[in-house]
């Protein structure tokens, strides 16, 4: 009969579950009881650090299915018509932490890995088109307005609105996260953007711009802000829990895939800048082209290993992909993977859930805490080498380029025709949201209006507002009355 003995993280068989060695039944414990040193050494060291943003959020696996044609504009592998390609989705809220509910208002993160041939391809972006800053260097003030103070400990709307209402680019995304999408029914729910514009190159070289958008095909819901209270004192773990057990159920959700395109031309003369992170492209303009749909079917087998120690990065990028001059992204190219070193270890690639799938890594990395597996003795661990070491492609030295060039200065975007802070804030107002939703919109914005504090802000607030929309600024004056 075979046993299935307790053991150690080494194998060996370990005497008691229960009880520690002691000196006798009532003395010391003695400090060379192994099993208990390494169990409660393993203990004080099994969690990682939480993200510094997104830090609460839920993803499960799935599929990419490529039903049209676009290999025109694009030849990653992961793009051609008739692909499958597996894949992993991270879904989670921005500024809460992980024990935070997950029905408080907030812009939803919506991170894609895909397990392409040629590489792992990440997209990560969120629930809204746009985002609250354009430029990198503002990232750390922005999150840190969004957190909590260091004294109290405790979020602080005086500190939210004072950077909000100084960054005025931000007026865009604010109104999303104000309006309804802020509190989205479910992640199965919500649409997803890559809200950056990346770029495409096709076989013969040539280049455009694209937006990915993600439409969600169960149909977009949101709540209200009572409902999302309710819930939040009911169940922290909502969103999570709808998802693994929509999925058990065999309720499998899914995402049509669309792109907009833009040529390199047209990109440089549209009336708004293309890379810009706080407009949208008009759908007018661009409208979106179906490229796929993607399926989540699979849940996590262990939380831990597969979701919290996930690694997403915009620097993963395959073949026929690659950034654009949009400076958040170029700054989220270095961030991201920096981060994930940080908090999961120098080789988080060679983790199970970040390794690719179906390519080869030829790398010449060597060392580092956490190394999963080490090259033959023989093979070379420096390049050039003359010992049949893997080589570049120089195939690949056309990938992601454009043309620039100038004196270095520290300075924000050459403005185009249509470009400022609050047009598209306000074409979303009064165009996109609803009455109803126009409504709810002004109720939630009174309550963050009276939870302001500082005069100078709360006056910088009906300011921000107004040049969103004259009434709207008006109506929350009367609203708060001052």
């Amino acid at each position: 009969m075979t046993h299935n003995y307790t053991t150690s993280q080494f194998g060996n068989p370990v005497a008691s579950d229960d009880q520690s060695l002691t000196v006798g039944p009532d003395g010391a414990t003695v400090l060379h009881d192994r099993y208990l040193v390494e169990k409660n050494a393993q203990f004080n060291r099994e969690r990682i650090p939480e993200r510094v943003v997104h830090a609460k959020g839920g993803g499960a696996f799935g599929t990419l299915t490529i039903t049209e044609d676009l290999s025109k504009y694009t030849r990653a592998a992961v793009f051609q018509p008739g692909t499958t390609t597996e894949m992993l989705a991270r879904f989670s809220s921005v500024a809460g932490e992980q024990g935070s509910p997950d029905t408080w208002r907030d812009v939803r993160g919506f991170s894609l890995k895909f397990y392409t041939s040629e590489g792992n391809l990440d997209i990560v972006g969120n629930n809204t088109p746009v985002f609250f800053i354009r430029d990198g260097i503002k990232f750390p003030d922005f999150i840190r307005s969004q957190k909590r103070l260091p004294a109290s400990g405790l979020r602080d709307a005086d500190m939210q609105w004072d950077f909000w209402t100084l960054s005025p680019e931000s007026a865009h995304q604010v109104t999303y996260l104000m309006g309804d999408r802020g509190l989205p029914t479910s992640w199965r729910h919500m649409h997803g953007f890559s809200s950056h514009t990346y770029q495409w190159i096709n076989a013969a070289g040539e280049t455009s711009w694209v937006k990915y958008h993600f439409r969600t095909v169960q149909g977009e819901a949101n709540m209200t802000g009572a409902e999302g209270a309710m819930i939040a004192g009911q169940d922290a773990d909502y969103y999570r829990r709808d998802l693994y057990e929509a999925i058990e159920r065999g309720d499998h959700p899914k995402w049509d895939v669309f792109v907009q395109i833009m040529s390199n031309d047209e990109a440089k003369t549209y009336r708004f800048n293309p890379f810009d992170l706080t407009k949208i492209l008009s759908h007018a303009d661009f409208p979106l082209i179906k490229l796929g749909v993607y399926e989540l079917n699979k849940n996590p087998e262990n939380f831990f290993a597969q979701i919290e120690q996930a690694a997403f990065s915009p620097a993963n990028t395959v073949p026929g992909t690659g950034i654009s001059p949009d400076k958040m992204l170029m700054a989220r190219v270095f961030a991201y993977p920096d981060a994930q070193r940080y908090r999961v270890g120098a080789n988080y690639a060679e983790i199970p859930v970040n390794a690719p799938h179906a390519a080869p890594v030829n790398s010449y990395t060597q060392d580092g805490a956490g190394r999963h597996g080490f090259k033959p003795a023989s093979a070379p661990v420096y390049a050039p080498n003359s010992l049949g070491g893997p080589v570049a492609d120089a195939a690949a030295a056309g990938e992601g380029h454009w043309e620039s060039d100038g004196e270095l200065m520290h300075v924000a975007y050459t403005l185009r025709s249509d470009d400022d802070d609050f047009g598209q804030a306000g074409t979303l107002y009064r165009k996109v949201f609803t009455d109803e939703g126009r409504a709810r919109f002004v109720e939630t914005l009174t309550g963050q209006a009276n939870s302001i504090t500082r005069p100078e802000v709360l006056e910088r607030f009906f300011w921000y507002w107004g040049s969103v929309d004259t009434d709207l600024g008006a109506t929350l004056r009367a609203a708060v009355g001052k």
